[in-house]
């Protein structure tokens, strides 16, 4: 990964971790945060921030960026299980659990930052409540997303699958302070949407065309609007 990036700019993108911790962050857990910015490091698009098995590189909190947790197969095939968006925390997976065994690639041109001191800071919850709350919760929120994900897969139909995502993608954007949860960035391609929901790029695209002429979302400039919300979680619940 790149070392360049400019501190000045990832000073401001260190903005989505504050968010993340909530509303309640002492001035000890911001000063923290904000000196993440001497590890930061950039990555083009696939290039690789994690490996099978996970635990050789320290742990790292996405700052800007998306990413995936992927698997390929032998033919060249790749099944998605997670989308990472700005805020995410990488690397706290062990190599045994299933998350542990999925390679992490970027996306898109991805900065992150070395989340090893919050860890360390978690260990002291007195002094750092909010980082302790976030590295014990990530864990579980990952494999929470994982469940959901297996769940789409396996009973929802396509239709389903891509309204059920673009749902959760907004709230998780929305937590991140990028957007809200009616209009949120979306910067990857219908092929990595494809990906992940396993579906052929042929079906995605039909599936966006559906959503569109039924005026349930709007998509341009890498950003999508849900037009009726209402309406989608009814398709594939809140």
């Amino acid at each position: 990964m790149n070392l360049s990036i400019g501190r000045k700019v990832c000073a401001a993108r260190v903005d989505v971790v504050l968010k993340r911790l909530g509303g309640r962050v002492s001035g000890d857990e911001r000063a923290l945060v904000q000196g993440l910015v001497a590890s930061a490091a950039e990555a083009g698009p696939g290039a690789e921030l994690l490996t099978e098995p996970a635990g050789a590189p320290s742990p790292r909190v996405i700052l800007s960026g998306w990413a995936c947790r992927q698997r390929l197969l032998p033919d060249g095939r790749r099944q998605i299980f997670d989308l990472l968006v700005p805020g995410d925390m990488i690397g706290l997976a062990p190599g045994s659990l299933p998350l542990g065994q999925a390679s992490t690639v970027s996306l898109t041109r991805t900065a992150t930052v070395d989340a090893s001191p919050l860890i360390v800071a978690a260990q002291r919850p007195s002094a750092f409540p909010a980082v302790a709350r976030l590295v014990a919760a990530t864990p579980a929120i990952d494999e929470e997303r994982l469940m959901n994900h297996v769940v789409r897969l396996g009973r929802f139909t396509a239709y389903e699958r891509v309204v059920h995502l673009l749902l959760e993608l907004g709230d998780r954007l929305a937590a991140a302070g990028l957007g809200d949860k009616g209009r949120f960035p979306l910067p990857v391609t219908q092929e990595v949407l494809a990906d992940a929901l396993g579906l052929s790029v042929v079906h995605m695209n039909r599936i966006l065309q559906q959503l569109r002429r039924e005026s349930l979302i709007q998509m341009g400039s890498g950003h999508v609007t849900l037009l009726a919300r209402e309406a989608l979680e009814t398709v594939a619940g809140p």
